[in-house]
């Protein structure tokens, strides 16, 4: 079995059917992925489009995981648009193919993406999670991503509710910088409401 990573920047037909049949596989074996029912090409192939042009904007990458030949895994990370946070970027739709579990695809994708997003001079790694996906939770954990909060029952499927777990990941920063946190003063404060 062979197994390599491809970084696309642009999509033929071939490479749309690739991510819609893994996107639409996860979503059909209940993969949270945010298609609560699986895509069809009518949604994937514009969010690729759209993904791909941020890619060659330098403002995403995506990672894809080919196992022999077939893209069976996938993720991507992509910048805030806005500027004061270009410095970081979220992770996400990390997934692998139903078919291809237990291949140690994740873990080489998240890992991909994190040293891609370090490489481009990213600060900070975020992404979002469902409560009770915890193979995932545990995988970011073992890759160095923290928990950072969490929003009780918000992620609806259905009639169920979830948590969304929040994490990050810091990649480093300039020695330069000036870190001022949550200190009061600077750009942007206000002074305590009560003494």
């Amino acid at each position: 079995m062979r197994i390599d990573l491809t970084w696309p920047d642009t999509a033929d037909e071939e490479l749309q059917s690739a991510v819609h049949r893994v996107m639409h596989d996860v979503a059909g074996h209940g993969g949270a992925i945010g298609f609560v029912e699986p895509p069809g090409r009518e949604r994937t192939d514009p969010w690729l489009e759209d993904l791909l042009k941020a890619v060659r904007d330098g403002d995403a990458r995506l990672a894809l995981a080919r196992v022999d030949g077939t893209v069976q895994a996938m993720g991507l990370w992509r910048r805030s648009p806005l500027a004061v946070f270009a410095h970081s970027a979220e992770l996400g739709k990390i997934m692998a193919h139903p078919s291809a579990r237990g291949l140690g695809l994740g873990r080489l994708v998240v890992s991909a993406l994190t040293a891609g997003a370090r490489a481009a001079g990213l600060e900070t790694l975020t992404l979002s999670v469902r409560g009770n996906n915890h193979g995932a939770i545990e995988l970011y954990e073992e890759l160095g991503f923290t928990e950072w909060g969490r929003l009780p029952n918000v992620v609806e499927v259905g009639r169920e509710r979830f948590d969304e777990v929040h994490m990050y990941l810091g990649l480093g920063r300039a020695p330069d910088l000036v870190l001022h946190g949550s200190a009061p003063g600077g750009l942007g404060s206000s002074p305590r409401r009560r003494p």
